[in-house]
């Protein structure tokens, strides 16, 4: 028998067999093994196209609000992306020698630095995933925070070429656009609910806003409309969007940042505004004819908001609680109330904080403070803000001491010692970078500057904010290639630095015997002496 044909047999008669097995399955009822088996047979089909765009999908995940259904836990989507493209890139490298990691280790040490306190401290204190079945909870962040620090490897493993830094921008950024899909809950019909087991509903859709009152704060919306900000940001800048003569790119994005005020959320506005004021003095706006055009256009706007702020929508009023403005009483006083707790927190929080200067606290509830903060008393147990369930689950509002308590003293230098180095890395790629990238070097130093400056002042998580602040370091190493060196040119010597050539002597004087002596000449057929 041909053996091309008993081959092809073979398979025919296996891929019949796995298509009964599989309609017999899909017949019954639908569990998460046999979720994970169909999870496994898509990658075996979908595996050839993974490892050509496995990076741009790593991109497009990034900031995407969509879950992993099949996977205990329903973890996002660029979770397991991370892994896998890291591991692709991995192979690629045992494979070839010409793909090359960027080495960068002025990152990489402190990443590894922090990587090593995190499992340390997740060994020490504990470590267990509920969803697996064990008796603590709070596994869940370790694995975002280590999410972000292998995913810098995964996107600085591979050069970005030039003409595809504008579309790996698009995908990065815009892929946060699926936020706003946890708002359209009201809008959506009963069967469009299914779509809500891939993306994440807002939480909070509804909060109290007083007795009898109500407000609808649209988060999804306020997150897409600030990915687009950074996108255009990003993409033309503040000259290209002012400057250029287009103004269809300023309507937009001023269009898109009001959007975002629906949302409600004081921190968009403060974000936003910062960002746009580093970015405005690094690309030199300052020193030209925007500065007193801005000015102005700023003063005008304020003076204007005097009489209407009262009289726009409650989620803008709350958004502009922290300037000086005449707004409702109902957003004055939850603004208030929502900053009260936070420094009541705050309050009870700092005297834990050097029993938990060596050894963190880590991640992990054990079952006894779930039971103290959520059980039966909680009522009563949850009147000190350092008791309630955000303070448990460490969602404590701030920065700094969501570092130093989960990790210690060893935490905070190593997150110190990673803003550090990212902010040199970043300069130097603003500063000696190409030409061409100017814009996102431009804009990559100005957000990772803002990033920081809100993470320590302002609302920071380190489980949440790793990922934002290794995700802008990976794409400047991936776009320039490694951190750029200043050019040295190599001037030509100046004149008088220049060896002289000494004039060279006269010739010696021929001897008189050896000078040639004048012959006699015939004038008229007679020879002259």
């Amino acid at each position: 028998m041909n053996t091309a044909f008993f081959r092809s047999l073979i398979i025919f008669g296996v891929c019949v067999v796995l298509a009964i097995w599989l309609g017999l399955s899909l017949a019954g009822q639908l569990t998460y093994s046999s979720l994970l088996i169909y999870a496994f047979l898509g990658f075996i089909l979908v595996f050839p196209l993974l490892l050509r765009w496995h990076y741009p999908l790593l991109l497009l995940s990034w900031n995407m609000m969509v879950v992993v259904l099949f996977m205990p836990g329903r973890p996002q989507v660029c979770l397991p992306l991370i892994a896998l493209s890291l591991f692709i890139s991995v192979l690629q490298r045992m494979i070839s020698r010409e793909s090359q990691f960027i080495n960068v280790p002025q990152i990489i040490l402190p990443l590894l630095f922090m990587m090593a306190v995190v499992l340390v401290t997740a060994k020490m204190t504990g470590f267990g995933l509920h969803v697996f079945g064990a008796a603590v909870y709070g596994g869940r962040k370790y694995f975002y925070l280590l999410a972000g620090i292998i995913g810098y490897f995964a996107l600085s493993a591979r050069r970005t070429p030039p003409e595809r830094v504008n579309l790996y921008l698009g995908l990065y950024f815009l892929g946060g656009v699926t936020n706003v899909m946890g708002d359209l809950i009201p809008l959506l019909p009963h069967w469009g609910y299914y779509l809500f087991y891939v993306f994440q509903p807002s939480i909070g859709f509804f909060q109290n806003t007083g007795p009898n009152a109500e407000a609808t704060r649209l988060e999804g919306t306020r997150v897409m409309c600030l990915f687009i900000f950074w996108y255009m940001m990003a993409r033309y800048g503040i000259r290209g969007m002012f400057l250029s003569r287009k103004p269809w790119r300023w309507v937009i994005f001023g269009g898109f940042f009001v959007l975002g005020l629906f949302g409600g959320f004081r921190g968009y506005v403060i974000i936003c505004g910062l960002l746009f004021a580093i970015q405005f003095f690094l690309e030199g706006l300052h020193k030209t004819r925007l500065m007193p055009i801005f000015t102005v256009a700023g003063v005008l706007g304020a003076l204007a908001l005097i009489p209407l702020a009262e009289h726009l929508p409650y989620t803008f009023q709350r958004a502009l609680t922290f300037l000086p403005y005449k707004v409702s009483t109902a957003a004055r006083m939850d603004a208030q109330a929502s900053w009260d707790w936070r420094v009541n927190m705050w309050e009870g929080l700092l005297p834990q904080i050097p029993q938990y200067l060596l050894l963190g606290k880590g991640y992990t509830i054990s079952p006894q403070d779930y039971d103290f903060v959520m059980g039966p008393e909680a009522a009563v147990r949850n009147t000190f803000a350092e008791n309630q369930g955000l303070a448990l689950a460490e969602d404590f509002h701030s920065g700094p001491i969501s570092t130093i308590i989960p990790f210690g003293i060893w935490g905070c230098l190593g997150l110190l010692w990673l803003l550090a180095a990212g902010t040199w890395a970043l300069y130097r790629n603003y500063r000696y970078g190409d030409s061409a990238l100017q814009t996102v070097n431009t804009f990559l130093l100005a957000a990772f500057v803002g990033e920081t400056i809100f993470f320590i002042f302002g609302f920071g998580d380190l489980a949440s904010d790793m990922m934002k602040f290794t995700g802008l370091l990976g794409l400047s190493v991936s776009f320039n290639n490694g951190v750029r060196q200043p050019v040295r040119v190599v001037q030509p010597a100046r004149d008088w630095d220049r060896p002289r050539r000494l004039p060279s002597p006269p010739p010696a004087p021929v001897p008189a015997f050896q000078r040639q002596q004048p012959g006699p000449s015939r004038q008229g057929g007679s020879t002259v002496w």
